[in-house]
Parts: structure tokens; sequence; C-alpha cells
């Protein structure tokens, strides 16, 4: 039986169905709520009722692919809105399904769960899964035997600092530069245990994957971030088929790839199709089948 998660995050909110873990049917609204929570500190009315109608139809979408069970997950926006728990009640009413606020720690391991389901890299050793989102950003790492090991979760994601340091377009050089420094600053005493293999998940890492390809080493984040520094959004999107929203925070994403992935000391290989949504799903049909 087919399943459904519907993920409200900061930059979209997304519906996945699967199937026997494969997917069958996507859905995705770009509402950036990140926006607004990062300039007021909370989510405005008019954007608590889009979102509210945007996961109904998903979840009628998702009925439509035959899932009787879904959920919504929320993630930053829930945790750092001010309103947040307002958000959630919304949803809930609206739904009729579900809804979970995800911890950062639900959210690395989640994450975690969903890259390993589609990577077959790091059979024995270490593995850490990287999630640039657009409001937090988490670092998980472990084992497959063992799963989860270590989850560590920062309040910097694409859209905040975008919205932070980037009002520019294309931002330029120096507010890279600035947004190196910051991201640093919010990483002072982030020390993760080093892998024997990096993955990078989440909506970042796969366009910049169209720019300079899966493997995101730190020549090639220094490459794309330069890239996207000195090119207008508009020109970025056509070149490499990134939706133009998506552009517009994606030199913050890079930025903080970057610095992840410099504390890692491992290059970060882009999953496709392996995440927090995947990671949800496969919980929800184990536990529909338990049932």
């Amino acid at each position: 039986m087919p399943v459904g998660v519907i993920d409200v995050g900061s930059n979209t909110v997304r519906l996945h169905v699967s199937k026997s873990g494969t997917e069958v049917h996507r859905e995705k609204a770009l509402l950036r709520l990140g926006d607004p929570i990062e300039r007021t500190g909370s989510i405005p009315a008019d954007k608590l009722a889009e979102t509210a109608a945007c996961v109904e139809e998903f979840v009628a979408i998702a009925r439509k692919h035959g899932a009787e069970s879904v959920e919504v997950l929320v993630a930053s926006p829930g945790r750092q809105a001010a309103n947040g728990l307002d958000l959630i009640a919304r949803l809930e009413a609206a739904s009729g399904v579900p809804v979970r606020l995800l911890s950062p720690q639900e959210e690395g391991r989640l994450a975690f769960v969903g890259a390993l389901a589609v990577s077959r890299r790091g059979r024995t050793g270490l593995i850490a899964v990287c999630d640039v989102g657009g409001g937090s950003s988490q670092v998980t790492v472990g084992t497959r035997r063992d799963g989860v090991a270590w989850v560590r979760s920062v309040d910097i994601g694409s859209m905040r600092l975008a919205s932070r340091l980037f009002p520019d377009d294309p931002p330029g050089d120096s507010a890279v530069d600035r947004a190196r420094v910051e991201v640093e600053r919010i990483l002072d005493g982030f020390l993760p245990p080093l892998p024997e293999v990096a993955l990078a998940v989440g909506g970042s890492a796969r366009a910049i994957r169209s720019i300079v390809g899966a493997t995101l080493g730190a020549d090639e984040l220094d490459e794309v971030a330069g890239i996207l520094a000195r090119t207008p959004a508009k020109e970025i999107s056509q070149l490499y088929d990134v939706h133009l929203e998506r552009v517009r925070t994606l030199a913050a994403g890079a930025v903080i790839l970057e610095a992840l992935q410099a504390r890692l000391h491992a290059p970060l290989r882009v999953v496709r199709g392996g995440g927090v949504r995947e990671g949800a799903a496969i919980e929800l049909a184990a536990n529909v089948k338990a049932a």
C-alpha cells in the first residue's frame, strides 16, 4: 500500500508518495516560510492560510495515488517561528492527518535513513549525511549496521543566510566572503566524527550537482560559489535548469556545504531521491505493516 509524506520546510512544501520504497508521485510548492521568519520572527496570517491550503491539497493528491496513510512533517518553520504551534494547529485542522514537529535530531536521523536507502556507499565504516535546508542544517554520522551515532543541527540554512546577507543579484564576491565568515562563526566548535564516506541530501545539494557534478569537494564548492556570486539568478536558472527561486538561495547553500565539507574532510557525494521525506516514508510504511 502506498504511503504519503508531506514535508513543510523553510523554502518548499513537498509531497512524496511511495510504494515498497519506490517513489510513485511527487509535488512541490515554493512557499518561502523562512523568509518572514528571518525578517520578523513569525509566520504571517496569509502564509499560515496558504500553507494549510497547500497541505490540504497535497493530502488529497496523496489519497488519489492510493496512500491511505499520510503524515505531515514540519521542520525548521515550526521550531523557529514564534507562532510555530499555530502552524501545527492549522495544518492539523486542514489536513485531518497526523502532523509531526520534527526535532533537529529526528530530522537528521530521517535524512540518514533516507540517504542510506538509496546509496550503496559506505558498506562498513562511518557515514556522514549532510542536509542543508532552508532554515537549518543537520549533519548525522553513523553506520549501516548500528544506525545513527552522532547528530548535530545548526540554525542556519540557505534561505536564512541568503535573507541575512545576500540582498543583491548576483550577490557578489564580497557578500560570499561575508557569508563564509558568518557561517564559520556559527560553526565554531562544530567537530563531527570523521567519516569514511560523506553524503549530501537536500535541495541545495541537488541543484549544485546540476552545475558542478555529483562530487562536491573543496575545489568544486569553491568553484560553484564563485559562479553563483558573479552570475545573475536568471542566467543560472536558464543555463543549468534550476528553478529561479532555488537559485536565489543557492550561493548561501553552497557556502554552508563548503564549511561542512571542510569539517568532514571528505568529499560530499550528492544523493538523489533520498532524504528526510524518504526516510519518513520508510518508517511510516514499516509502522503500517506492523500494525
